[in-house]
């Protein structure tokens, strides 16, 4: 006779952890690999030895991953309609169901709060580099998402942010070189992922994102192959500019360039050829060769500034 008793307390506590995964699950935890560019300053200063500095960061990456993590909440109860027509994004949690666009909605705000909080602990320009950062993000929620080129400008927009708000927690300047890069690489990584939107959806991309209407394979193409150009240039450039050099003491940075250019053609290859995915965090994390390379990358770019 206990036992029938128990079942409601078990099946609501059944439903609030399903709640809480689905939440967790909606704010995108596998996507916080992308607030990486955070920490880009903490190594290209030569302070990754430095308790405080590394603590400083570690609080900036965290701050941008609750603001996205808001950000992709506040997307996902807006566009989640959209999204039903979608082959991967229907079975999202609001979607599918599984999670209240309300409790999406308010949870986001939320985080989105707290992460402006921590940026102006840090220091006021952090916080308002996060503020700035939120409201291109909202923005681009709202409205811009839906203009052509705009919204792929607001996409790499964030990645520079990121960035100088990494450099900002830190105290130093962003080298100009260093966001040019970001902000060519992060264009180049967007538009293989329109790219890709479009294969994928085929004649219902417009039904999920009314801004791919205004985009075409094959000027897709183009400007991929521009961008991917101009970012490699420009990192070349940065690793042999005397500002660099006379930063890290050395000109033995132009090494890494390979691993820049591997990189590139990677995901070029990913997209075009490989039958593989046009999102860059899923490429990073399924493609074996392009981990390889961004941490074959990241371990020449510490061993030439410390040692």
């Amino acid at each position: 006779m206990g036992s029938p008793a128990l079942k409601p307390v078990a099946l609501e506590a059944s439903g609030a952890f399903t709640g809480f995964t689905a939440l967790v699950e909606g704010m995108r935890p596998a996507q916080w690999i992308k607030n990486g560019f955070v920490l880009a300053p903490l190594v290209f200063s030569a302070r990754l030895a430095q308790g405080e500095a590394v603590g400083r960061e570690l609080a900036a990456f965290g701050a941008f991953c609750l603001s996205a993590s808001g950000v992709y909440l506040l997307n996902d109860t807006m566009d989640w309609r959209e999204d039903q027509v979608h082959p991967t994004k229907r079975s999202r949690p609001i979607p599918s169901g599984r999670l209240s666009p309300v409790v999406a909605a308010v949870m986001g705000v939320l985080l989105m709060l707290t992460s402006v909080l921590i940026g102006f602990v840090l220091n006021p320009t952090t916080g308002l580099l996060l503020s700035s950062y939120l409201v291109i993000n909202v923005l681009y929620s709202l409205w811009l998402k839906h203009v052509s080129i705009t919204d792929l400008m607001c996409i790499a927009l964030g990645f520079v942010f990121r960035v100088m708000a990494g450099a900002s927690a830190l105290d130093v300047q962003a080298s100009h070189w260093l966001l040019i890069c970001t902000f060519l690489l992060a264009l180049f990584l967007g538009i293989g992922k329109r790219r890709h939107e479009i294969l994928l959806l085929a004649g219902d991309s417009s039904r999920h994102r009314k801004v791919l209407v205004e985009y075409s394979v094959p000027w897709l193409d183009q400007a991929g192959n521009l961008l991917s150009g101009a970012a490699l240039v420009s990192y070349a450039l940065y690793t042999v500019s005397p500002e660099t050099q006379a930063r890290f003491g050395t000109d033995k940075l132009f090494y890494t360039l390979p691993f820049v250019v591997y990189g590139i053609l990677r995901y070029l290859h990913l997209i075009h050829a490989g039958g593989g995915t046009g999102n860059p965090t899923s490429a990073l994390t399924s493609d074996w060769q392009l981990l390889t390379c961004v941490t074959g990358w990241l371990a020449a770019c510490a061993a030439i500034i410390y040692f």
